[in-house]
């Protein structure tokens, strides 16, 4: 009987596959946010429960946020989030490793 992968070892084989590398990329910085703001409530030692009172929502919006579904929340209800935890949210642009295509003016 084989055992089952852990999570890193099915990480690493599916990122050799081109496609899901591919996908994988672009969601870094999403990654990235929910990890920030996963360590800044457990750094404020603030559970979603509190988190929420604080924000006048309920418990399962927090896990719905820290699980991704902040794709359809704004950047202002994000500062609230961060603002609650004491901290201050920046948005910035950051230039890809690789150029993106030229686009072709049309003349009018």
């Amino acid at each position: 009987m084989s055992k089952r992968p852990t999570l890193a070892d099915f990480k690493k084989e599916a990122l050799q596959d081109s496609k899901f590398k591919a996908a994988y990329d672009l969601l870094e910085s999403e990654f990235a946010l929910l990890d920030k703001f996963i360590k800044a409530r457990k750094k404020a030692r603030c559970s979603q429960v509190e988190l929420a009172e604080r924000l006048d929502l309920q418990q399962p919006a927090i896990a719905r946020l820290e699980r991704g579904g902040y794709t359809t929340t704004t950047v202002g209800k994000l500062a609230k989030v961060a603002d609650a935890l004491g901290y201050k949210l920046k948005v910035t642009l950051s230039p890809k490793k690789q150029a993106a295509p030229k686009i072709k003016s049309k003349k009018v």
